[in-house]
């Protein structure tokens, strides 16, 4: 008998993930793009400690390190000088002006070939935006209720609805609003910069959003003219607007209060900004800032710049993760591989695809590997409402508008993550981003590298709760994937194949995108007791790395650790070894978990 054998950013503008379309009497904003320069540089020594109780003193810069610095700043032409802290440790410089991001970097090799002190250095990166009840508006949030595109959260509420639970909107800032009163908490502004701030000032306590208009060639040359966005105030209404109040909308979490912590302004935000938000909102130190009196267990942070995920934002994260906060990000909104666009590339994110109402994905939203699950962002007419400003430039009257953008998608994972928090308060990050992605529902519509599904509010809180372990989906096999370029896609933790041994030359491949960290179990199942197939599991290169070959009739299992920092593709392979074949015979069944 066989055996079973077992293998086991710089300035990177910020921009808010909204594509602006227009549903209410409000004039949208145009969408921001990247740019592609910065006047700021972030420098990290080895021996400088993050900010924080018992942590050292900020590191004092020294001559013999300022000496460096000037000299490596002198090879391209410009002058460095220094700036502020910030609470991972590192130290912010201004340059003499802005320069292309390459340029940045070059000058960032530069200092730390000069000085093996120093850590890392990257350009200070600019981000940008990415936007049953009885509220009148409520029949047309289709994004909630809709049975084909929509969350399915109206059933969520009999279990759960925010009580307790507080959600960072890292984003503009926040506009007083009656739909929001009473449940916006005290935040902050970390823009440390007036001209972007746009309130005459750096931070401060103050996180109300003056608006972000600009004129046209004010962020940078050829850049449009915009009116203000009031990002924030969308944002922060899909996630707690309130409900059951006879007025406008309903909030997905609308019993949970939302902390406004302010990182955009005008033309976006830097990345350093960005970092001490992140940091603050999860409750840890940012030198100059009070202490957070209300720490969120979730961050919500709708923006997003181009590159590669730098190591300023992912130590905030790290940091905000370790103190149990979850943080969902955009995808974004350039209809490309999210690889390249950060934060949502990061590592330990919820990184978050827009759908629109038939359940496919938006034409906008950002894909690939990297995205975890997708949410209703909207698309063509059908797009998401919330709160708003009627102001097109200063502020003006509340009002509402829909938005589209995975910037909207974000807030209704952040959304159902305080529900499920409210429901369960034990749970961690991990169990969060766990427990919303197995509990997806399969898409509807072609979401081609959207994650494992839409979110489903309701199987989502119920998994929280542990009342029902979420059941995958049951999908036909498709042929041919007789080889691993036509291998089956399986996007869904949990999904089962009914598959067929056509003929005793038949194999079978399914393809399996394995986050990091998780560990794929494979279990393969023959229809007759008298069917003997065989479990064959390979990596991207088509190198084995198990198999399991039981005899006849008996249940053949693997798993399969993906132990790196990025998603691993795995290929499942079912194998004829003997017994039936044909659409009668030759059944099976594989199930695929992780």
């Amino acid at each position: 008998m066989k055996q079973s054998h077992s293998i086991h950013p710089a300035m990177l503008k910020m921009c808010a993930a909204v594509s602006l379309a227009l549903a209410a009497s409000v004039a949208g904003a145009a969408e921001q793009k990247f740019i592609l320069e910065t006047d700021r540089i972030i420098v990290k020594y080895k021996d400088a400690a993050p900010q924080g109780k018992g942590a050292a003193k900020k590191l004092a810069l020294g001559a013999d390190r300022k000496a460096k610095l000037d000299r490596a700043g002198q090879e391209f032409g410009m002058l460095v000088s220094e700036s502020h802290d910030i609470a991972t440790g590192a130290k912010v410089f201004k340059l003499n002006g802005r320069k292309g991001l390459k340029e940045v970097e070059k000058l960032a090799a530069e200092m730390m070939a000069r000085d093996s002190t120093i850590e890392y250095a990257e350009p200070d990166r600019i981000m940008t935006h990415m936007a049953t009840a009885n509220d009148p508006m409520y029949a047309q949030q289709w994004h909630y209720t809709d049975s084909v595109g929509g969350l399915r959260l109206p059933t969520a509420w009999d279990k759960s609805t925010g009580t307790g639970v507080i959600v960072a909107v890292i984003d503009t800032g926040s506009r007083p609003h009656a739909d929001l009163s009473g449940q916006q908490l005290a935040g902050y502004d970390f823009i440390s910069t007036a001209a972007i701030g746009n309130d005459g000032n750096g931070r401060d306590s103050d996180p109300t959003d003056p608006g972000d208009w600009v004129a046209a060639g004010e962020c940078g040359t050829g850049s449009p003219a915009s009116g203000s966005s009031w990002h924030g105030t969308h944002v922060a209404g899909t996630v707690a607007a309130k409900t059951n109040n006879s007025l406008g909308v309903a909030g997905v979490a609308y019993n949970a209060k939302i902390v406004p912590v302010r990182v955009l302004g005008k033309c976006g935000g830097y990345t350093s900004d960005i970092a001490d938000a992140i940091t603050w909102s999860s409750g840890g130190t940012v030198s100059g800032a009070p202490a957070n009196a209300n720490p969120a267990k979730v961050l919500n942070m709708s923006l997003g710049g181009t590159g590669a995920c730098d190591a300023t934002t992912q130590t905030a994260i790290n940091g905000a993760r370790s103190r149990g906060s979850v943080v969902v990000v955009a995808a974004g909104n350039d209809n490309m591989n999210v690889s390249n666009a950060s934060p949502a590339n990061c590592s330990g994110v919820i990184a978050v695809a827009a759908t629109g109402k038939t359940g496919g994905r938006a034409s906008y939203s950002n894909y690939g590997t990297l995205v975890d699950v997708a949410a209703p962002g909207g698309d063509g007419s059908f797009s998401v409402i919330s709160t708003l400003n009627a102001g097109t430039s200063t502020p003006g009257a509340d009002n509402y508008a829909g938005y589209q953008g995975t910037s909207m998608a974000t807030p209704h994972v952040a959304g159902v993550a305080a529900l499920m928090f409210a429901a369960k308060p034990t749970l961690t990050p991990d169990n969060i981003e766990s427990m919303l992605k197995s509990s997806a529902r399969a898409f509807p519509a072609t979401c081609s590298g959207c994650g494992t599904g839409i979110v489903d509010a309701t199987a989502a809180v119920n998994a929280a709760l542990g009342t029902t372990p979420p059941p995958g989906p049951t999908i036909a096999e498709v042929e041919s994937n007789n080889t691993t370029g036509t291998a089956s896609m399986i996007t869904t933790s949990g999904t089962t194949v009914n598959g067929t041994m056509a003929s005793s030359s038949d194999t079978d491949y399914f393809r399996v995108d394995l986050p990091a960290g998780k560990t794929l179990s494979s279990v393969l199942t023959p229809g007759l007791s008298t069917a003997d197939y065989d479990l064959f599991v390979y990596n991207s290169a088509g190198t084995l790395l198990g198999k399991s070959e039981n005899g006849a009739g008996a249940v053949d299992s693997y798993s399969s650790a993906n132990t790196g920092s990025t998603t691993a593709t795995r290929y499942v392979r079912v194998v004829y070894y003997s017994g039936g074949t044909g659409a009668t015979n030759g059944k099976y069944t594989l199930k695929m978990t992780w």
